[in-house]
């Protein structure tokens, strides 16, 4: 289906943000608001969400993506994933001012970009809001970090036989033996008892739960916040209850790395997407 895109700009409190859609010449009803994580702006790595808005487009999904106030070509305060609530309910309306067969909205986010789609909707329930598409969530927090550190790095480094004849022959740095101890510690310090507010984790896992909608949870093989994402959940009483949301799908995507850099991997997560958008208008209740 052929497409348009144009530029935009978005009033959220004062501040202009820009933002580009792309439409196609008749409009699913669901749309799809692409949210960017970490120091992005709409772009993407590699052009990331430039090529997935155009291969939703082309699939009749008009597709929304845009600059928090601060980043990129936005105007106003930088401010984090926590933060962005105002943007994101800034950018729906557009989408849908500028599309009017939208009528239900899909919000698409990679690593942090994931993490604000669920605090937006923690903060909100925003009833527009249709499913969640969330490719490596960001949990992270010192003992999450400690921890994925330990499994997945030095447990494996202290398996190799390499490691060991390095330390025998004192090639391997003290700064390496005193992180590993380091991350030890974080890891096995224990919670605190009264924590003084809920951490955006929770929160997040909390927008999980009470979400009505469909959530794909696209998790990259080779990627550290990935599988700090899978191991806060197995060791989480309140994840794990999440991850039984009746709504779920679930896809691993072994090999590949945070962003989806490589051409393969990033066909793999547009077919992935289209092919749960393409579930969402029979599950509707």
């Amino acid at each position: 289906m052929s497409y348009s895109e144009s530029a935009l700009y978005l009033n959220c409190d004062g501040d202009r943000l820009v933002g580009v859609l792309a439409a196609p010449e008749v409009s699913a009803r669901i749309g799809v608001l692409v949210i960017v994580g970490g120091p992005q702006y709409r772009v993407g790595s590699h052009r990331q969400f430039v090529l997935l808005s155009r291969r939703l487009a082309e699939a009749g999904y008009a597709v929304l993506r845009f600059d928090y106030r601060g980043m990129g070509d936005s105007e106003g305060t930088q401010r984090d994933f926590e933060h962005v609530s105002d943007d994101i309910a800034t950018a729906i309306d557009t989408l849908q001012q500028q599309v009017p067969a939208v009528t239900e909205v899909v919000l698409w986010g990679l690593c942090d970009g994931a993490s604000a789609a669920l605090l937006y909707c923690e903060q909100t329930s925003d009833p527009r809001v249709r499913g969640l598409c969330l490719l490596n969530p960001w949990v992270r927090s010192e003992t999450s970090l400690a921890r994925t550190q330990v499994k997945h790095y030095y447990l494996q480094r202290l398996r190799q036989k390499e490691f060991w004849l390095k330390v025998l022959s004192g090639k391997v740095a003290l700064k390496a033996l005193t992180g590993l101890l380091q991350s030890l510690s974080l890891m096995l310090r224990p919670p605190e008892a009264e924590p003084r507010q809920a951490s955006f984790q929770e929160r997040m896992a909390r927008a999980w739960q009470r979400f009505d909608g469909s959530i794909l949870l696209l998790l990259s093989g080779n990627d550290y916040t990935a599988k700090e994402f899978i191991d806060h959940v197995q060791t989480s009483a309140t994840w794990s209850a999440a991850m039984a949301h009746p709504g779920l799908s679930k896809r691993d995507m072994p090999g590949v790395d945070h962003t989806c850099s490589g051409a393969d991997a990033r066909q793999l997560v547009e077919e992935h997407t289209l092919a749960w958008l393409s579930t969402l208008g029979s599950t509707r209740s």
